[in-house]
């Protein structure tokens, strides 16, 4: 069982960039970032929360998670399409949206604490300054 913990914490070990960007200012701030990791509302804080730097970490780490659950979803559905293997296809949509489910809690969690620490996997890849 202390192995499982130690895997997890050791997926979860992502670098923390609260001392440059800071924390939540205000609620708003915690809104914004919570919103980040809700799929296509991601948008919200994209355009209504320009000046915190804390929301706009968290708004670049949810439109990644977001991009990537799409552009893999799309994929994954369109290879779902081949005759006698296509159901394998449909399978690892599912991995695929449990992974997101799975990244957007980890998010939510970051927010709520007041941290600004990267996702696991896709956190280092920046879209938004």
């Amino acid at each position: 069982m202390s192995d499982i913990n130690e895997k997890i914490t050791e997926f979860t070990n992502t670098e923390d960039h609260s001392a440059e960007v800071g924390g939540p200012q205000n609620d708003n701030d915690k809104l914004m970032g919570i919103l980040s990791y809700l799929g296509i509302l991601v948008l919200v804080p994209i355009f209504a929360a320009k000046d915190s730097t804390f929301a706009r970490f968290h708004a670049n780490q949810g439109l990644v998670l977001f991009l990537a659950e799409a552009i893999l979803g799309c994929v994954v559905s369109i290879l779902g399409f081949i005759p006698y293997i296509g159901w394998l296809f449909s399978v690892l949509g599912g991995l695929v949206s449990l992974a997101a489910l799975i990244l957007s809690v980890i998010g939510i969690i970051n927010v709520v604490n007041g941290t600004a620490k990267e996702l696991p996997v896709i956190g280092k890849v920046r879209i938004l300054k």
